[in-house]
């Protein structure tokens, strides 16, 4: 088989398309330029794509002998990922970015070209495991290295990219893959991992939106309307905040206050004491299914983040429009963040939260079933 191998420049990659090649697939290296400016060192362990990166990539596949070229998509990226996280967080909303890759980029821009060019299927890094069933369709599952998982932001892939997608280090624990590097000799095995949002190397989200979205001064207030600060811009807040909220008026009773909710239509920042931060009800859109949709109300897991912990549920699907009940509250959940539902260990898809509640008293209506089993 024809297999690009995308080449970060990391441990992971590097491993991944080695063992790819040790399978006896036919392997091509590639490394993604998605910067228009790519940095020449990394200014941190969040950074990735830099010009550092592409030649810790060729010193690899140069170690493993084969092709080797560097595919610009940096305009694409800036379009899809970089400009789409600023209009979320414009609209009140927190977006995860690298869902937003794996589904615009590396498993939709990248694997579209390599397709184009008579390739058969894309490898790369990612902590999951895929699985095929006796009927030939693959399913996509959680890593034996839970600490590691990155299934929660590969939900986003439908059957067709399953079918053409490898992630060869999902049944390995880390440890072992940088121990695997060492052993073969390459130079990265010890690089530090990249982590949170690329394109922000230092971390430091509220100041590179304020770059992009200029200051916009507007009021704190409580649920009843109460102003207790000034903020520089609604879009640096997301639900469930804590820090840097630098309220001039305490709580009357004292205790800790938290985002509850942005406005942007009026630029202005809610805030409450932790206890109405626990929302049991999440409404998804754009949902994406790895496998067929749920059939009626199903069991599931959902969790809300990359390594969030797994909440026992309930959910069912309309469309592209999905329902989950959460068995208990949970706090911080913010609309434009992603819903990821699973059945044991395999990831049935994910959705963007639109809407959190409360439970409402419970509708008279099927009851909830298990995946695969008539609903």
């Amino acid at each position: 088989m024809r297999v690009v191998a995308a080449m970060s420049g990391g441990v992971d990659s590097a491993v991944a398309a080695s063992r790819m090649l040790e399978a006896g697939h036919e392997v091509v290296g590639v490394h993604l330029a998605l910067s228009q400016n790519a940095a020449t060192l990394r200014e941190s362990a969040r950074g990735c794509c830099t010009i550092e990166d592409a030649g810790d990539a060729r010193r690899v596949a140069d170690m493993l002998g084969i092709p080797f070229y560097v595919w610009d998509m940096a305009a694409r990226f800036t379009h899809d990922v970089v400009e789409d996280f600023i209009a979320e967080y414009a609209a009140g909303r927190t977006p995860n970015p690298c869902l937003r890759c794996n589904e615009k980029i590396k498993f939709a821009a990248l694997l579209d070209k390599a397709l184009a060019l008579g390739f058969d299927a894309v490898a790369t890094g990612h902590y999951a495991q895929i699985f095929e069933n006796p009927s030939g369709t693959r399913e996509l599952h959680r890593a034996v290295d839970m600490a590691k998982d990155q299934s929660y932001v590969l939900g986003v892939l439908d059957v067709e990219q399953l079918a053409r997608s490898f992630f060869p280090l999902g049944d390995t624990a880390k440890p072992q893959i940088r121990e695997e590097a060492r052993a073969r000799g390459f130079y990265v095995a010890a690089k530090p991992d990249s982590h949170d949002i690329c394109f922000i190397p230092d971390g430091d989200t509220r100041k590179w939106l304020t770059g992009h979205l200029g200051e916009q001064t507007g009021d704190i207030v409580e649920t009843d309307g109460t102003k207790v600060g000034e903020h520089s811009g609604a879009y640096a807040f997301t639900v469930g905040q804590r820090r840097g909220l630098h309220l001039g008026q305490p709580a009357a009773g004292g205790e800790p206050r938290y985002v509850v909710e942005v406005r942007p239509s009026t630029n202005t920042v809610v805030v409450a004491a932790g206890e109405l931060l626990g929302v049991d009800t999440i409404t998804g859109e754009h949902a994406r299914w790895c496998g067929p949709a749920p059939d009626g109300v199903v069991s599931v897991g959902a969790q809300v983040r990359a390594h969030g912990e797994e909440i026992p549920a309930t959910a069912w699907a309309d469309g592209k429009t999905v329902e989950v009940r959460l068995e208990r509250r949970i706090r911080g959940v913010a609309p434009g963040q992603s819903v990821v539902l699973y059945d044991g260990t395999r990831v049935v898809g994910s959705a963007t939260i639109a809407r959190t509640g409360t439970r409402r008293p419970p509708a008279v209506g099927p009851a909830a079933a298990q995946i695969g089993s008539p609903a």
